[in-house]
Protein backbone atom coordinates (compact mmCIF):
# COMPACT_ATOMS: atom_id res chain seq x y z
CA UNK A 1 0.00 0.00 0.00
CA UNK A 2 1.47 3.42 -0.94
CA UNK A 3 2.43 5.91 1.74
CA UNK A 4 -0.29 8.50 2.26
CA UNK A 5 0.92 11.37 4.45
CA UNK A 6 -1.33 12.76 7.15
CA UNK A 7 -1.48 16.51 7.63
CA UNK A 8 2.04 17.80 8.35
CA UNK A 9 3.65 14.42 7.63
CA UNK A 10 5.97 13.94 4.66
CA UNK A 11 7.49 10.77 3.31
CA UNK A 12 11.29 11.16 3.42
CA UNK A 13 11.81 9.20 0.19
CA UNK A 14 9.65 11.66 -1.75
CA UNK A 15 12.07 14.55 -1.13
CA UNK A 16 15.07 12.54 -2.33
CA UNK A 17 13.33 11.40 -5.50
CA UNK A 18 12.10 14.92 -6.23
CA UNK A 19 15.55 16.39 -5.68
CA UNK A 20 17.20 13.84 -7.98
CA UNK A 21 14.58 14.41 -10.65
CA UNK A 22 14.96 18.20 -10.61
CA UNK A 23 18.74 18.53 -10.32
CA UNK A 24 19.67 16.82 -13.64
CA UNK A 25 17.10 18.97 -15.40
CA UNK A 26 18.86 22.10 -14.17
CA UNK A 27 22.21 20.77 -15.33
CA UNK A 28 20.86 19.79 -18.73
CA UNK A 29 19.33 23.22 -19.15
CA UNK A 30 22.73 24.93 -18.71
CA UNK A 31 24.47 22.31 -20.85
CA UNK A 32 21.97 22.73 -23.67
CA UNK A 33 22.34 26.52 -23.47
CA UNK A 34 26.13 26.31 -23.70
CA UNK A 35 26.18 23.59 -26.37
CA UNK A 36 23.67 25.38 -28.58
CA UNK A 37 25.35 28.79 -28.27
CA UNK A 38 29.14 28.54 -27.87
CA UNK A 39 29.68 31.86 -29.72
CA UNK A 40 30.79 33.63 -26.52
CA UNK A 41 33.68 31.16 -26.23
CA UNK A 42 34.62 31.54 -29.91
CA UNK A 43 34.60 35.33 -29.54
CA UNK A 44 36.68 35.24 -26.34
CA UNK A 45 39.32 33.03 -27.95
CA UNK A 46 39.39 34.90 -31.29
CA UNK A 47 39.68 38.35 -29.69
CA UNK A 48 41.71 37.11 -26.71
CA UNK A 49 39.22 38.61 -24.27
CA UNK A 50 38.59 37.35 -20.76
CA UNK A 51 35.43 35.63 -19.61
CA UNK A 52 33.72 35.97 -16.26
CA UNK A 53 31.84 32.92 -15.04
CA UNK A 54 30.78 31.01 -11.98
CA UNK A 55 32.50 27.64 -11.64
CA UNK A 56 32.13 25.43 -8.56
CA UNK A 57 30.31 28.30 -6.78
CA UNK A 58 33.27 30.66 -7.31
CA UNK A 59 33.40 33.66 -9.63
CA UNK A 60 36.36 33.27 -11.97
CA UNK A 61 37.98 35.43 -14.64
CA UNK A 62 39.35 33.19 -17.37
CA UNK A 63 41.69 33.66 -20.31
CA UNK A 64 40.43 30.90 -22.66
CA UNK A 65 42.99 29.42 -25.05
CA UNK A 66 41.22 26.46 -26.68
CA UNK A 67 37.73 25.01 -27.11
CA UNK A 68 37.58 21.25 -27.73
CA UNK A 69 35.49 18.14 -27.20
CA UNK A 70 36.09 15.06 -25.12
CA UNK A 71 33.60 12.19 -24.77
CA UNK A 72 30.98 14.24 -26.69
CA UNK A 73 31.20 17.14 -24.23
CA UNK A 74 32.73 20.59 -24.72
CA UNK A 75 35.66 21.91 -22.68
CA UNK A 76 37.89 24.95 -22.62
CA UNK A 77 41.42 25.11 -21.38
CA UNK A 78 41.95 28.51 -19.84
CA UNK A 79 44.24 30.35 -17.48
CA UNK A 80 42.48 31.52 -14.32
CA UNK A 81 43.28 35.22 -13.95
CA UNK A 82 41.14 35.77 -10.83
CA UNK A 83 39.20 33.58 -8.42
CA UNK A 84 36.61 35.39 -6.31
CA UNK A 85 38.31 38.72 -7.10
CA UNK A 86 41.82 37.62 -6.14
CA UNK A 87 44.67 36.43 -8.36
CA UNK A 88 45.66 32.77 -7.94
CA UNK A 89 48.93 31.84 -6.22
CA UNK A 90 50.30 30.74 -9.59
CA UNK A 91 49.10 31.00 -13.17
CA UNK A 92 48.32 27.65 -14.73
CA UNK A 93 46.19 26.24 -17.50
CA UNK A 94 43.03 24.58 -16.23
CA UNK A 95 40.36 22.49 -17.93
CA UNK A 96 36.77 23.67 -17.57
CA UNK A 97 33.73 21.68 -18.66
CA UNK A 98 31.41 24.14 -20.40
CA UNK A 99 28.36 22.58 -18.78
CA UNK A 100 29.85 23.51 -15.38
CA UNK A 101 30.26 27.20 -16.23
CA UNK A 102 27.37 29.49 -15.27
CA UNK A 103 26.64 33.21 -15.59
CA UNK A 104 29.12 33.45 -18.48
CA UNK A 105 29.96 36.90 -19.83
CA UNK A 106 32.59 38.28 -22.15
CA UNK A 107 34.40 41.25 -20.61
CA UNK A 108 36.35 44.02 -22.27
CA UNK A 109 39.72 42.90 -20.91
CA UNK A 110 42.25 41.36 -23.26
CA UNK A 111 44.97 38.87 -22.44
CA UNK A 112 48.23 37.81 -24.04
CA UNK A 113 48.43 34.20 -25.16
CA UNK A 114 50.38 32.21 -22.59
CA UNK A 115 52.24 29.78 -24.81
CA UNK A 116 54.45 28.79 -21.88
CA UNK A 117 51.36 27.29 -20.21
CA UNK A 118 49.39 26.29 -23.31
CA UNK A 119 50.85 23.84 -25.82
CA UNK A 120 48.70 23.64 -28.95
CA UNK A 121 50.52 20.47 -30.03
CA UNK A 122 49.42 18.53 -26.92
CA UNK A 123 48.00 15.15 -28.02
CA UNK A 124 44.79 15.67 -26.03
CA UNK A 125 43.76 18.33 -28.60
CA UNK A 126 44.48 16.21 -31.69
CA UNK A 127 41.35 15.78 -33.79
CA UNK A 128 38.99 17.35 -31.23
CA UNK A 129 39.87 21.06 -31.38
CA UNK A 130 36.95 23.31 -32.28
CA UNK A 131 38.77 26.64 -31.97
CA UNK A 132 42.04 27.87 -30.48
CA UNK A 133 44.20 30.96 -30.18
CA UNK A 134 46.80 31.45 -32.89
CA UNK A 135 49.77 29.12 -32.61
CA UNK A 136 52.92 30.72 -31.22
CA UNK A 137 54.63 30.62 -34.65
CA UNK A 138 51.71 32.50 -36.29
CA UNK A 139 51.59 35.11 -33.52
CA UNK A 140 55.26 36.06 -33.93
Amino acid sequence: MPFVPKTGQVAPHIHGATHKAIEPTLRMSNENQVMSNPTTFFEAIALQKCLMATYNKMVVKLAPHILYTRHDEMFIDAVTIERDGRPPRELKLGTFKLAGLNDISLIDETFEAMHGLYDQSDTKYKGVTLFAIEPESAAA
